[in-house]
């Protein structure tokens, strides 16, 4: 019988040579690695990252999936320069594309990060102010309020505040908030949670902002508000969540035969961006369904 080493199958292709999908794992492996060292500050804005050369000897892979990983981190603006010279650092905000906007978990493993949270309150109370607005209900009305520190490797990075409509709500008080995902406990539970409206912003961060993420009060934050409805358009969720505008960025990927457009309003505190989709009138256009929060 001939061994294994005579048949030509069982020659593996030379490591050099072997062909690697433009989104394969191997790519995806040593962008990862890359983000992960830009955000986490291993490579500081305004450091060069290694050579091509010395990238392909590090992981040892092909030149060719070095420039689609370096590609990648060009597109997303975290790294700048090139023409025959190592690219550098430019950024730290990592672009959270508006799909995941209702998955702060898979977009903070997705950069090499390790996501977390810490609950401040979980509380019954009557509604007010814009919450009742955008809920649609009368001032006073029994909601479900949440407050959480949002972590990245155990950094304060986002404060979440969410408020509930009563019957949806209430179903938190059996999970503890702290263990992971509101949004895939509510869902389990059978809670309509069928799109979302977005409005981005930028706030100054008030005291109880300051004091969890450990800012000054009124530095710039980066804030993304929520409108979440249920299969029947009633409003179930008013979330205003605020992030440190140096740990994220927001993008939006748009075609001109797409029906996504940007509407851009003036607000009180300044020019907000609302994402609405022509083709379903004032529908919200995300769908927390396909990604539950974390």
């Amino acid at each position: 019988m001939a061994s294994s080493s005579s048949s030509p199958h069982a020659v593996p292709p030379h490591p050099a040579t072997a062909p690697h999908p433009p989104h394969g794992p191997l790519h995806q492996h040593v962008l990862g690695e890359l983000r992960r060292r830009i955000v986490s500050g291993t490579y500081a804005i305004g450091d060069s990252l290694p050579s091509e050369s010395a990238l392909c000897a590090e992981f040892s892979i092909s030149r060719g999936t070095v420039r689609q990983a370096l590609g990648t981190l060009r597109s997303e603006g975290l790294i700048g320069g090139g023409q025959g010279r190592p690219p550098v650092v430019r950024s730290r905000a990592v672009p959270q594309p508006f799909e995941t906007f209702l998955s702060f978990s898979r977009w903070a493993a997705g950069v090499g990060r390790v996501p977390g949270q810490r609950t401040v309150e979980v509380a019954r109370r009557g509604v007010h102010g814009v919450a009742a607005d955008a809920l649609g209900l009368e001032e006073g009305t029994p909601v479900v309020e949440v407050l959480r520190l949002r972590l990245l490797d155990g950094v304060p990075a986002m404060v979440e505040r969410d408020t509930f409509i009563e019957p949806v709500g209430r179903l938190i008080f059996e999970f503890d908030p702290d263990t992971g995902s509101i949004y895939d406990h509510l869902i389990s539970r059978g809670a309509d949670l069928h799109a979302a409206r977005h409005v981005i912003d930028a706030v100054a961060a008030d005291e109880t902002d300051a004091d969890l993420l450990e800012v000054a009060a009124g530095a710039p934050l980066l804030r993304e508000r929520r409108t979440t409805r249920n299969a029947a358009g009633v409003p179930v969720e008013y979330a205003d969540d605020r992030y440190l505008p140096e740990l994220a960025a927001f993008t939006i990927d748009n075609t001109q035969d797409t029906s996504l457009s940007m509407v851009r309003f003036p607000t009180a505190s300044a020019a907000a961006a609302s994402l609405v989709s022509p083709t379903a009138g004032l529908d919200p256009f995300t769908d927390p369904n396909q990604e539950p929060t974390a």
